[in-house]
């Protein structure tokens, strides 16, 4: 039985699709067969693993037709990357915050998705949006487990009070399963006296839920989704690979 992850920050900017593509594609790459879910308009994920904008169908299909369409019916294979499929994205799922609230029971329409996801992929990661809309409420009710990145500047902090307090919410009212996996320090300069600080606060407040693995500033990492690819294809060797390489041996042993 697979598990299903949200990769969620209301904050912008702080690495979620980074780290969703790229703890994809290492899981992928170790072996186990793996779903990367893009819910962000912005279609970041989609491009990053080389795919257009323009794809059809696309997780608009799944949330918001009335054809029943389920997460595999739409998924493909991300190119050159064996055991990785894609459910892409469209700039048209910007409508959807206006558009789902409509509908009857529109926080259950990605879980009602996932159709026979959990047995045909051992990880499934959804790339949530910056915010705690209708689409970030989806991916958490049909999640099992939230990781949430933390880029280690000062206002990555405020972010996340209001973000715990919505999964605590969540998981009170509609998704009593879901925990919190994990959170990894992103963008992380380790020289500077301010992401030490931030490291040092956040491990200190979290001490269970912090991952060891910490995400570096890294050109390379930054650079990769131009070329179509995720940073352990593109640089194989840099320090930005080989810390999601650790990170995804991270996630798979927390199950």
């Amino acid at each position: 039985m697979g598990t299903v992850y949200a990769i969620a920050n209301q904050k912008g900017g702080v690495g979620k699709t980074t780290t969703a593509v790229n703890t994809a594609a290492c899981v992928a790459e170790a072996g186990y067969p793996t779903l990367l879910v893009d819910l962000d308009p912005q279609c970041n994920a989609t491009v990053a693993l080389g795919l257009p904008k323009d794809c059809d169908p696309t997780i608009y299909d799944c949330l918001l037709s009335e054809d029943g369409l389920t997460l595999e019916d739409v998924a493909r294979e991300a190119p050159g990357i064996e055991r990785l499929s894609i459910v892409p994205s469209t700039p048209d799922l910007a409508g959807a915050g206006v558009e789902l609230p409509r509908m009857p029971g529109s926080e259950m329409r990605l879980r009602e998705s996932l159709g026979s996801v959990r047995e045909n992929y051992l990880f499934t990661l959804f790339d949530c949006p910056p915010s705690l809309g209708p689409l970030t409420v989806n991916a958490l009710v049909a999640a099992d487990r939230v990781i949430v990145p933390v880029q280690t500047e000062y206002f990555a902090l405020e972010g996340l009070a209001g973000l715990l307090d919505t999964l605590s919410l969540i998981q009170r009212e509609l998704n009593p399963r879901l925990t919190v996996g994990g959170m990894i320090l992103t963008m992380h300069a380790g020289r500077t006296r301010l992401a030490q600080d931030v490291e040092r606060e956040v491990r200190e407040h979290f001490p269970e839920l912090v991952f060891e693995t910490v995400i570096p500033r890294n050109v390379r990492v930054s650079e990769a989704p131009s070329f179509g690819l995720p940073v352990t294809r593109h640089d194989p060797n840099c320090s930005g690979s080989l810390a999601y390489l650790r990170l995804a041996k991270e996630v798979a042993a927390r199950g």
